[in-house]
């Protein structure tokens, strides 16, 4: 199932089905019709595999549907339980890397294939906690920071937990996870390169109102079928700028999960986001947004994650070396 979260005509959060030829909408809330029903995304996650089965049958039962093109949607979960993201694509760390001389760091353009990661780096995948309260969806205005020039988008997956478990293994990760969307991880990254040159962060490079896009729905784990072969596209203004792959991970998506879940609860309705993929950023190709800016990301499955960028004070990218 592809499974949405909208604005009803009362201005209330529904949530919805994808049906049809896809361009129709079942409103899950609205056939449930009732208290203990589908109020949320979270109400649907937490009744697991018994409220799939009866989602599924209210939207193949449902004789009035909508029309997607006119609904309003949410990030699918507006309010995630908890947001990780994680760093699992080696070309994405090592391009970044090299490109650090744009901010006047380590003074040269360097070779990406001989930028050094560290062996942790390989053991384990490494993550961050972010805000689930920045959370938008497709459609939605990105909001920049006034203390940033340099406006850098992340094409990520996000993978969303559908069980409540602790010290999960590899192998009975995927019994865990109930779907996947897209995730644009936004990165002032003048901030972010600023921050971290004392060893803690990102903070404020990625902390702050609309920066977290995800959507436009959850293909729900059975629908999507392998997540680690999955296209991953990125557009601004209609030219491409990021072509990667899902099957580059180096850290699997079962990995992900598992390792989160080491002697901590994961709980449903989590997001763990795949990190950017290799070139699915433009600080990897020196090369940033501006005000006005409309970005869309795609993957196979998921759909099409559409936003513009709101940044008045940037007309313009700001020019390199870029001062911290």
């Amino acid at each position: 199932m592809k499974l949405i979260t909208f604005i009803a005509a009362d201005g209330s959060e529904h949530v919805g089905a994808i049906v049809g030829d896809g361009a129709r909408v079942a409103d899950l809330t609205l056939a449930q019709g009732s208290q203990d029903g589908f109020r949320d995304m979270l109400c649907l996650i937490d009744a697991g595999p018994a409220g799939l089965e009866a989602a599924q049958r209210l939207a193949k039962g449902a004789r009035n549907t909508l029309a997607l093109a006119d609904l309003h949607l949410q990030a699918p979960i507006p309010v995630p339980r908890r947001l990780r993201d994680f760093l699992s694509f080696e070309l994405h760390v090592r391009q970044s890397r090299a490109n650090r001389h744009l901010f006047g760091i380590e003074g040269e353009p360097r070779d990406p294939a001989l930028v050094k990661i560290p062996k942790v780096w390989y053991e384990r995948p490494i993550y961050y906690k972010s805000n689930c309260f920045s959370v938008v969806g497709t459609g939605a205005d990105v909001h920049w920071p006034r203390y940033s020039q340099t406006i850098d988008y992340e094409l990520e997956i996000g993978l969303v937990t559908g069980r409540k478990g602790k010290n999960i293994s590899v192998t009975d990760a995927p019994n865990y996870i109930f779907g996947y969307c897209i995730f644009n991880d936004f990165s002032a990254r003048d901030a972010q390169f600023s921050e971290m040159q004392g060893t803690l962060g990102p903070a404020k490079g990625k902390d702050f109102d609309t920066g977290n896009a995800m959507g436009p729905w959850i293909t729900t784990a059975d629908e999507l079928g392998d997540p680690q072969n999955l296209l991953m596209l990125a557009r601004i203004n209609g030219e491409e700028w990021s072509r990667g792959h899902s099957s580059t991970m180096h850290h699997s998506f079962a990995k992900l999960l598992s390792y989160a879940s080491e002697e901590e609860t994961v709980v449903p309705g989590e997001i763990l986001g795949s990190g950017t993929v290799g070139g699915g950023c433009g600080n990897e190709q020196a090369r940033y947004m501006k005000h006005g800016d409309q970005i869309e990301l795609e993957v196979t499955g998921l759909g099409i994650l559409r936003n513009s960028i709101v940044a008045p004070h940037v007309p313009q990218p700001p020019a390199f070396p870029i001062k911290l």
